[in-house]
């Protein structure tokens, strides 16, 4: 041990200093435990991505990938399986869901940022972080119980049905509203005060030092909180299981009832369905692709930030 006597250490008392590394078991093991849930998490990822490969691989066995990705039904009883209902679906869904969180998220990120007082920001932001902690089947009984019938009397009971994705849609912008502009006031907040001190100087009003300064300099970091918020909508389950509907349907229109790829996946998989069948291995299928999606939406939010962010000194 380094320490000897009398609280000495060894260069004290043999006078000699050593530049040998001194051995720290437990910083060994606190690297090892860090290692090791570095590892987990990796081999977790792994562990997915060939349970989906191999479950899908069986499945396109069975059904053409073209099948699967540009026919337009979708029923495994009699062997179709065109994904494109439940996809579009899915879109339309998300779309409704940032088409809410998007303004929503980026004007509270630039009024927590550039207008909020302190007093006012820490009541506030404490409130979109319990909006982030609902569980989402409390988000998905609103949509069904508050905006449903909202929309239905607003537009008409027979234009809009019970189950409908446009409900679904707006509650789910609800869900990321505070990941939006949570990261939106982080990336606002990244930019230096420097640029604004100059603005002001200029003789900018705060609305343009917000929309014409900040707002371009973080563009980087605002366009992934955009896009990683699309990737949360995609995956949203429990809002849109409930509250969207049942059965595939091909449609554009939000006013309908429509089955997206997580809600079937959540309705199938719940039944009597039996395993090593094609039903079965066609949720993995599913699965498959909302992983591919999610990927990709997550690999584009790199490239935006690593492509357009500002290094500032």
């Amino acid at each position: 041990m380094p320490l000897m006597q009398h609280g000495q250490y060894r260069e004290e008392m043999t006078g000699v200093l050593s530049l040998a590394r001194r051995s720290r078991p437990w910083e060994q093991t606190i690297q090892a435990f860090l290692f090791f849930c570095a590892a987990v998490s990796i081999f977790t990822t792994l562990g997915i991505i060939i349970t989906l490969g191999t479950e899908s691989w069986t499945f396109f066995n069975h059904v053409s990938p073209l099948e699967f990705l540009f026919t337009t039904e979708w029923q495994p009883t009699i062997d179709q399986f065109g994904i494109l209902p439940l996809f579009t679906s899915t879109l339309m869904t998300s779309l409704a869901a940032m088409l809410v969180a998007l303004p929503m998220g980026l004007g509270v990120a630039i009024y927590l940022s550039e207008y909020a007082p302190d007093p006012v920001r820490e009541t506030l932001k404490p409130i979109l972080e319990v909006l982030a902690g609902i569980p989402t089947v409390v988000y998905g009984y609103f949509a069904l119980t508050v905006v449903t019938p909202l929309l239905r009397n607003a537009f008409g009971q027979d234009r809009v049905d019970v189950y409908n994705t446009l409900s679904a849609g707006l509650v789910m912008g609800i869900l990321i509203l505070p990941l939006i502009s949570s990261m939106c006031e982080d990336a606002l907040s990244s930019v230096p005060n420097s640029l604004r001190e100059a603005a002001y100087a200029m003789g900018a009003t705060k609305l343009e030092v917000s929309l014409d300064v900040m707002v371009p300099s973080a563009f980087s970091g605002i366009s992934a909180a955009f896009i990683l918020g699309l990737s949360r909508a995609v995956g949203e389950t429990m809002i849109v299981a409930l509250a969207a509907g049942a059965g595939p349907n091909l449609t554009l229109n939000p006013f309908k009832a429509a089955e997206t790829m997580t809600g079937h996946i959540v309705r199938i998989s719940g039944g009597d369905i039996g395993y090593d069948t094609i039903d079965y291995q066609s949720l993995f299928a599913i699965a498959l692709l909302l992983f591919l999606i999610t990927l990709g939406l997550n690999v584009l939010s790199r490239r935006i930030v690593k492509k357009y962010g500002e290094v500032y000194e």
